[in-house]
């Protein structure tokens, strides 16, 4: 039994609920999830491109479910690892958005491939694709041409390479080549509308190119995979995709609410992942101590921002694993222990795999507790 439906069992369905669960809690606000999930797959279909949202946000069966009840063919995994624990979870199509390259890991993709009824990968080596093909024996292995968009971190680096990929793909008889992706993350958190517009053009006349040259061999591609939360309004503009990988629009965090994302002054998405806290310690005018540190949010993205139990313009600090400060900007605020804060988390992807469960709440009464399925699966 997860440690969260020991806890909290008994307070799932009381009115008010959500003031007793221990803390530091991960929570979900079923209805502003919902409202999110719902928003963008209304708005892909508008765009007429499929939705394939990225699983490594959530790593949850649960949210994964209800995106594809609202129009996704199916979600993108990060990692194998997340990719089984889907799986395993009765969610059947999967693209693996990271190259699979070494024999044991083949291995676990090959099995994954025979229970799915859609399993796809990436590769951008040469030598991963005779690998790939070695394995795919009982079963063939679609991929996709991983396309570098200038991070350097995964992908081929030119049209030139990308042909090569293809011709080592259809010398092949147990690969099955699909199309292409190109996630451009670099770009996604340029706050400004217009500078994240041009940055993201820029890349897509590169990715043109790419298909050119891939159609110049008669491999057009059937999918063009990317997009991201930050660029998805763009990207329907720009209209070189028909497949979006979008992740945190469901929960959207401090890093994306910073963004100008629709080219207007209301946020498309809204909050609806939070830590919930409280003061352990308050023996000092104007400020308090939390029982939300390290541990607890992820410090890639900065502080998170305080939404509720402080007055306007309170800041947050980390103090250590367990602790975080809270500090009131006129001094004045005398806090009690046992007093609860509400935060919106800075980045929401590491700050959900710190956690084993969501606890998902309507109003402020407990609903549901959903496991962190593919919580830790980075292998």
């Amino acid at each position: 039994m997860l440690d969260e439906m020991r806890l909290h069992q008994s307070l799932l369905g009381r009115a008010g609920s959500r003031a007793d669960l221990n803390t530091p809690a991960l929570v979900i606000d079923r209805e502003a999830l919902e409202r999110n999930i719902r928003k963008m797959a209304a708005f892909a279909r508008s765009s007429g491109v499929a939705l394939r949202p990225h699983a490594k946000t959530h790593k949850s069966v649960d949210i994964a479910r209800l995106q594809i009840a609202s129009g996704a063919v199916g979600v993108c995994c990060a990692k194998l690892g997340e990719a089984e624990a889907l799986a395993d979870g009765g969610i059947e199509s999967i693209l693996i958005t990271s190259p699979v390259v070494s024999t044991p890991a083949i291995a676990r993709l090959m099995s994954l491939n025979a229970r799915l009824r859609e399993l796809i990968v990436v590769v951008d080596d040469p030598a991963n694709v005779a690998a790939l093909a070695r394995a795919a024996v009982e079963r063939p292995m679609h991929v996709l041409i991983d396309i570098d968009p200038g991070s350097r971190r995964t992908g081929v680096t030119s049209a030139a390479a990308a042909a090569q990929l293809l011709d080592r793909i259809r010398g092949s008889s147990h690969l099955r080549y699909h199309g292409v992706q190109m996630y451009c993350g670099t770009q996604q958190h340029i706050a400004r509308y217009a500078e994240r517009k041009a940055a993201i053009a820029d890349r897509v006349e590169y990715l043109r190119s790419v298909i050119a040259e891939l159609a110049r061999q008669d491999g057009g591609p059937q999918i063009i995979t990317g997009c991201g939360t930050g660029t998805h309004h763009i990207d329907a503009e720009l209209g070189i995709f028909n497949e979006w990988q979008v992740g945190s629009y469901i929960f959207m965090d401090r890093e994306y609410a910073e963004c100008d994302l629709a080219n207007d002054a209301t946020p498309p998405y809204e909050y609806a992942l939070f830590v919930d806290t409280r003061v352990v310690s308050a023996n000092t005018i104007g400020m308090a101590t939390v029982d939300a540190g390290i541990k607890a949010l992820s410090t890639d993205g900065g502080s998170p921002v305080i939404l509720s139990g402080a007055p306007a313009g309170t800041t947050y600090r980390f103090t250590g694993d367990e602790h975080g400060a809270v500090v009131d900007p006129a001094g004045t605020h005398r806090w009690s222990i046992g007093d609860s804060l509400r935060l919106a988390v800075p980045h929401c992807d590491p700050t959900v795999n710190l956690y084993d469960a969501y606890h998902v709440v309507s109003g402020d009464t407990l609903v549901d507790i959903w496991p962190v399925t593919a919580r830790g699966r980075s292998r």
